[in-house]
């Protein structure tokens, strides 16, 4: 959040990113993580919160814990390879903490594409991966090209319809070769309920319609649209539609549960994802395909822009610019949520399955 989206409101304070960092891991430990684990999973929610990302990064954080105190999140849980066929595996998450095993299986389809040029890992029965752009980025950093989504809970209604039956199932692609690598970070729903969520705590209006209010008419507010559940599909029916297919090509590929079994379980866990990666090398013309990529990026910057005067924006500059202004001048916090993360109590894990 920038200085103006802070506005003089006395209910966010600046805090640095080392303290962030410190305070996750010290609760993690608590809450059953080893050392190890608890630093990797601190690292992300930090990182997250540094780039702007407060939705899954410190605004998510006690909803986390919460979740692996109530037996939903494994926090010792390692992920577990089922089948096998040349770039393709699946693996089953054993319900462990979802961004550790997303860091694992891009890891592991990275391994594969240096291997066979494309490598695709499937996912089933693990848990909320939080900012599916991490691993876009952690891919193109290390040069390579990367697809990836997640099925959820059911949290949109389908193009046309007044229930929930669709998750908003988010979509990440990543492009290497460029600095900083693009990287394309996406719900299904015109805003992520996180998205929803930051503008109800920040009292602020959404910039284009994101969903429906109690009287079924296209609203900017997002208590409003949180209240009726009936967030806007991007794109309408062609969000509707590719939100439908990532989670049944999800399915098919990790034999993992679909948005609708998840739903049935009352509780988001158990979620199902794929993680794609290319690696290209092999291929040759590394040079001319680089000089393209700049030209097209070249091009696209050149847009004329419209009446509202602000330009063409490459997917990924905001959180890069976001992060340099948060490593000097500290991450805003709201001090409900921090008050909440600072007395959470470390009840004893259980498992209701």
């Amino acid at each position: 959040m920038s200085d103006a989206a802070m506005g003089s409101s006395s209910m966010f304070i600046r805090l640095p990113w080392q303290e962030l960092k410190r305070e996750f891991f010290r609760i993690l430990r608590q809450t059953g993580f080893t050392p190890k684990k608890a630093a990797l999973c601190s690292s992300i929610f930090t990182e997250n919160s540094l780039d702007g990302v407060y939705s899954h990064g410190v605004n998510r954080f006690k909803r986390f814990v919460e979740s692996v105190q109530n037996g939903y999140v494994r926090p010792d849980a390692e992920p577990e390879k089922i089948a096998t066929a040349g770039a393709l595996e699946r693996w089953h998450g054993n319900w462990g903490p979802g961004p550790l095993n997303a860091i694992f299986c891009t890891n592991r389809a990275m391994a594969l594409a240096l291997k066979y040029g494309i490598g695709c890992i499937a996912l089933g029965h693990t848990n909320h991966w939080m900012r599916g752009g991490y691993y876009g980025h952690m891919a193109a950093k290390a040069g390579y090209a990367f697809m990836g989504w997640s099925n959820t809970i059911a949290n949109m209604p389908a193009w046309g319809a007044l229930d929930c039956r669709l998750g908003n199932n988010p979509l990440v692609i990543a492009v290497p070769q460029t600095a900083p690598p693009l990287v394309l970070d996406m719900a299904m729903s015109q805003y992520s309920y996180g998205a929803l969520e930051r503008h109800a705590l920040e009292t602020r209006r959404l910039a284009v319609a994101g969903g429906y209010d109690k009287n079924g008419e296209l609203s900017r507010d997002a208590e409003e649209i949180i209240a009726s559940k009936r967030t806007l599909p991007a794109g309408y029916w062609k969000g509707s539609g590719l939100a439908l297919l990532l989670d049944l090509l999800g399915v098919f590929l990790s034999a993992g549960s679909s948005t609708a079994k998840i739903t049935h379980q009352g509780v988001e866990y158990g979620l199902s994802q794929v993680f794609l990666a290319f690696h290209g090398s092999g291929l040759g013309e590394n040079a001319a395909i680089k000089e393209t990529l700049e030209q097209a990026i070249n091009d696209y910057m050149q847009s004329q822009s419209d009446s509202s005067g602000q330009g063409v924006r490459l997917p990924g500059t905001r959180a890069f610019e976001t992060r340099q202004e948060h490593l000097s001048k500290g991450i805003p916090v709201h001090q409900t949520v921090w008050h909440e993360i600072k007395s959470l109590s470390m009840k004893k894990i259980r498992s209701k399955r």
